[in-house]
């Protein structure tokens, strides 16, 4: 089964996305963004950077656990993952984002 992106209006009000795997679950989430063709275009950057190994930037929350951040060409961060409880565990969240996000469907929720 095929990836996702999962696009959805916030309490906040704002369009959000999410890259869910073939399995359903959650790799990926955007940020907020004040319109529907804004997120969709944070999908269209999360498509292209998520190919160039460069854009992602793995960090430590401070209960010690990983997790990465996507950023754009101009360094604005596009969305980042969920935790990770170990290094190799985020490491293979980035490779399925890479995989998954370059042909995955766009749908509402």
């Amino acid at each position: 089964m095929a990836g996702k992106f999962v696009v959805f209006k916030g309490k906040d009000g704002k369009d959000y996305f999410r890259l869910k795997a073939g399995n359903g679950e959650v790799i990926f989430t955007g940020q907020g963004y004040a319109s529907r063709k804004s997120c969709l275009n944070g999908i269209e950057s999360v498509r292209k950077n998520s190919q160039d190994p460069d854009r992602f930037d793995v960090r430590t929350a401070k209960n010690g656990r990983t997790y990465f951040v996507l950023t754009a060409t101009n360094g604005q961060e596009v969305g980042r993952s969920q935790m990770y409880k170990s290094d190799s565990g985020c490491r293979n969240g980035m490779k399925s984002v890479t995989k998954n996000a370059a042909d995955s469907a766009v749908v509402e929720e």
